[in-house]
């Protein structure tokens, strides 16, 4: 419980950085952008005050997903860090869009901007977003994995600018600006909508990717007593603390301390695969599910 804490309050705190850190470097892009007179700087800022909006949702969504469970939530309140990493993959999602559609006329009429000024923001944009980025990355929600999407499509971003600003420092290759952030977009499109499947998945409560219900029946099964197993379900709380519930068959007459025996090894099983919840119906025979005559 102690380390779960403590990574609990990582992410949180990641998450806060996070926010201050976006939002103090949207409003010097808003100053730059003005200052060099480039469109596509103040562009960006404009997706960054974006960031910084669905930040303080997924930073509020992640603080409240760790109170303790209720009559309300039994669980907690887990699975609204993966409200939080929806709404958060949505919004990346339009925004990748909304700057994919704005690049496409500056195909075809480039603007002149301040190529200086664009390299020494680019370079202040890498450093702040790779520092929230790597922050972020580290960290074992949805939610705060898919809020690290957002830096490093800032960070790549950034780095489209300091390119483009060298370029633009020795030639007049202006449509390097909007190509580069189709190609961005598209890159961050992929990720993203990758990331909404696993996020729909266990919203609808799939079988988190790294576990087979046949291979967790099957060491079951090799327990000592065991005679057999049925309705195994696990499903994620929040794409990190996973949930199990199974029934598991002994004979009518295997003895009290040995049933406990079982229990142990099962508890100690799970614990193998870092599942966080547990629970154990033990049935007397094959006749004694409840769940047999629904």
């Amino acid at each position: 419980m102690g380390n779960q804490h403590r990574h609990n309050h990582h992410t949180t705190a990641g998450l806060r950085t996070a926010f201050f850190l976006n939002l103090a470097f949207t409003v010097i892009e808003i100053v730059g952008g003005v200052l060099t007179n480039s469109l596509a700087i103040l562009s960006d800022a404009m997706h960054d005050l974006g960031d910084a909006v669905s930040l303080g949702l997924g930073w509020y969504l992640e603080h409240y997903s760790q109170k303790e469970s209720d009559r309300r939530y039994t669980y907690g309140y887990r699975r609204f860090s993966l409200l939080g990493a929806l709404i958060n993959t949505i919004i990346l999602i339009v925004g990748a869009l909304y700057i994919s559609l704005e690049a496409i006329p500056r195909l075809f009429s480039p603007e002149r901007p301040n190529a200086q000024g664009m390299a020494i923001l680019a370079l202040g944009g890498i450093l702040v977003n790779g520092i929230a980025a790597l922050r972020l990355r580290r960290d074992g929600t949805y939610n705060a994995r898919t809020i690290g999407w957002h830096f490093i499509e800032d960070v790549l971003g950034w780095i489209a600018v300091l390119v483009v600003s060298i370029v633009l420092l020795f030639s007049d290759l202006y449509i390097l600006d909007p190509l580069l952030s189709i190609l961005i977009s598209i890159y961050v499109l992929y990720n993203v909508i990758k990331n909404l499947r696993q996020t729909l998945s266990l919203f609808l409560q799939a079988v988190p990717a790294r576990y087979e219900i046949e291979n967790i029946d099957k060491r079951l099964l090799q327990i000592e007593n065991v005679e057999s197993v049925h309705h195994t379900h696990i499903w994620s709380l929040d794409g990190v603390h996973h949930v199990l519930t199974t029934h598991v068959v002994v004979r009518e007459d295997t003895p009290r301390e040995s049933v406990k025996c079982v229990k142990q090894d099962i508890r100690n099983l799970v614990n193998e695969m870092n599942i966080s919840h547990i629970t154990i119906d033990i049935e007397y025979g094959d006749t004694d599910c409840m769940m047999l005559s629904n």
